[in-house]
C-alpha cells in the first residue's frame, strides 16, 4: 500500500503570512532539495546531520525563489519514518506557490488528505489510535478536547489493550496447540492464569466503554438546550453568556422560531448552548415546528435550563410555575435540570423571598445585567466531572473505537462463558479470534484500505 512517491504539500494554513512551513517526504527528499539550495554556510545538504536548519536560498535555474530555512529529518527519525524536509519560506501567496509548483515539475506529487500521517502509521511510528488523535489534536477547541487527543497521541488507552492483547494471542495459541492434540486431553492453555486475563480485559473494556459518554460530549462539546415559554429571556441568556449579539432579542413572543447554537469554553470544558422556540399553544405553523424542534433539543441535550419570568410569578402563577417544574423533573428524571427565574432585578424583595420559597432550587438571575450569571456557569460545571483533566484516566471520545470495544467485550464475554461451561478448545478459539480481531481494529494490527482511506480523508492536507 505504501508508495514510494516523493510527496509534498503546505504544512501551515493557506493564505498570506509572515512564514509558510511546505514538508516533503520521500526516500529521495533530501537530494531533491539540495540539488536547488545554496546554504549560506556552503555546506552540502545531503551531507548535514539529521535534525538540522540551515540558512539559504532556493533557486529554480539561474532565478532565486526565496531565502529560506531548511529543515533535515533523516529516516526513521522523522514524522513519517522517511528522509523529510521542512521549507520555511515567507509566507506570501506567490511564493509559496512558485516552489511547490516548481518541486511538483520536479517530480514530486502532492500529498493526499492525511498522508504524511498514513506513512507514519504505515512505518510504525505510531499506532492507528495515536494517528486519529493527531487529527482530533489540530480539531481541538478547548483544553479539555486538547488533553484527550494529546494523551492519545502519547499512547493513552491503546498501550494498555496492546499489552493484553499480545497476552491474548498467547493464549490463543496456546489453545491453537490443544487442538493439535486434541486425542490426548492434554491443556497447554493455564485455565485459570487465562480467566484472570479475561477479567482484566473485561475491565479495561467495561471501564474505556464506560469513559465514552464523557468522552464524546467533551470532544463535541456538551449540549445544553434553553427553553421556557415565549418572552422569558431565553436569547437574552444565550446572549449573556455568550458575550454577543448572537440571538435575536425582542418583546415580540414567538420571535425564536428555531434552535440557535453557539460554544463557550468553561474552565477547559466545551459548552454547546441551544436557544429553542418558546414552548406555547399556538396555530403559527412555522412557529409550531419551532416548538417541535424544542422538544427534540430537550430530549437530546445533556443538561436543561428551563427559564421562568420573575415578574410573571405571583400568586396563582407561582403555584402553577412549582407544578410545571415538578412536570419537568419527572418527564426527564435522567438528565440534570437547572431551573432558572430570569429577570429577578424586575421585582421586589418581598417577591424574591416568595419565589424562593416555593422555588427553593431555583436559581434567580438577570440575565440582561448579568446578576447570577456566575453562580449558573458554575452550576454547570457541577455537573460534569473534570477530575480526568488532572489524573490519568484514560477516556474514549472516538465513536469507531467505542464500537470496536463494544464488540471486543461481547466476544470475551463469550469467551468467558464458555470456559465455565468447559467448551471445547475449537468452539474458544473462535471467540477469542473475534475478540483479537476487535482490539486489532482500534490500534491497527486489523486494517483494510477502505477503513485507512475513512479515517485519513477527513485529514486536512498536510498532515
Amino acid at each position: 500500500m505504501l508508495d514510494q512517491d516523493t510527496i509534498i504539500a503546505l504544512a501551515t494554513a493557506s493564505g498570506s503570512g509572515a512564514i509558510a512551513v511546505i514538508r516533503i517526504s520521500g526516500a529521495d527528499a533530501i537530494q531533491r532539495v539540495a540539488s536547488h539550495f545554496k546554504s549560506a554556510s556552503g555546506r552540502e545538504l545531503t551531507t548535514c546531520d539529521s535534525h538540522t536548519v540551515h540558512l539559504g536560498w532556493l533557486y529554480k535555474g539561474d532565478r532565486m525563489l526565496d531565502e529560506v530555512l531548511v529543515t533535515l529529518f533523516r529516516a526513521p527519525r522523522s514524522y513519517t519514518g522517511e528522509n523529510v524536509v521542512e521549507v520555511s519560506c515567507h509566507g506570501s501567496q506567490y511564493i509559496q506557490q512558485e516552489i511547490l509548483q516548481f518541486f511538483l515539475e520536479e517530480g514530486c506529487r502532492m500529498a493526499q488528505a492525511g498522508e504524511f500521517t498514513l506513512r507514519a502509521f504505515l512505518h510504525g511510528k505510531m499506532d492507528l489510535s495515536q494517528a486519529e488523535a493527531v487529527a482530533d489534536l489540530i480539531a481541538s477547541e478547548n483544553e479539555a478536547s486538547h488533553l484527550l487527543a494529546l494523551r492519545q497521541m502519547r499512547g493513552g488507552y491503546s498501550s494498555e489493550i496492546q499489552e493484553l492483547r499480545n497476552q491474548l494471542i498467547h493464549f490463543a495459541s496456546m489453545i491453537t496447540l490443544e487442538l493439535d492434540f486434541s486425542g490426548e486431553d492434554v491443556e497447554f492453555a493455564d485455565r485459570s492464569a487465562f480467566k484472570q486475563l479475561l477479567e482484566d480485559l473485561h475491565g479495561l473494556l467495561k471501564k474505556l466503554i464506560d469513559s465514552f459518554a464523557m468522552g464524546n460530549v467533551i470532544k463535541k462539546g456538551i449540549p445544553i438546550a434553553i427553553s421556557g415559554q415565549p418572552n422569558v429571556g431565553k436569547s437574552t441568556l444565550l446572549n449573556a453568556l455568550l458575550k454577543e449579539e448572537k440571538a435575536i432579542v425582542s418583546d415580540i413572543a414567538g420571535t425564536t422560531r428555531d434552535a440557535i447554537e453557539d460554544e463557550i469554553t468553561l474552565n477547559g470544558i466545551g459548552f454547546r448552548f441551544i436557544d429553542t422556540a418558546g414552548i406555547r399553544e399556538t396555530e403559527d405553523t412555522v412557529e409550531k415546528i419551532g416548538i417541535q424542534r424544542t422538544h427534540e433539543k430537550m430530549e437530546t441535550a445533556r443538561i436543561l435550563i428551563y427559564i421562568m419570568d420573575a415578574t410573571e410569578l405571583t400568586g396563582s402563577a407561582l403555584t402553577r410555575a412549582r407544578t410545571e417544574s415538578e412536570d419537568l423533573f419527572q418527564k426527564y428524571p435522567d438528565k440534570p435540570i437547572v431551573l432558572l427565574v430570569n429577570k429577578i432585578d424586575r421585582v421586589s424583595t418581598e417577591a424574591r423571598e416568595e419565589i424562593g420559597t416555593v422555588l427553593p432550587e431555583a436559581l434567580c438571575l438577570s440575565a440582561k445585567s448579568g446578576e447570577g450569571l456566575e453562580q449558573l456557569q458554575q452550576k454547570l460545571l457541577s455537573y460534569v466531572e473534570t477530575g480526568f483533566l488532572s489524573n490519568a484516566d484514560p477516556v474514549v471520545s472516538n465513536s469507531r473505537h467505542y464500537e470496536a470495544l463494544l464488540k471486543a467485550q461481547e466476544a470475551i464475554s463469550k469467551v468467558q462463558e464458555g470456559i465455565d461451561e468447559e467448551v471445547p478448545s475449537d468452539l474458544l478459539s473462535v471467540d477469542i479470534n473475534q475478540a483479537l480481531f476487535h482490539l486489532g481494529e482500534i490500534t491497527g494490527e486489523i486494517t483494510s484500505d477502505d477503513l485507512l482511506g475513512n479515517i485519513f480523508a477527513n485529514f486536512c492536507i498536510g498532515k
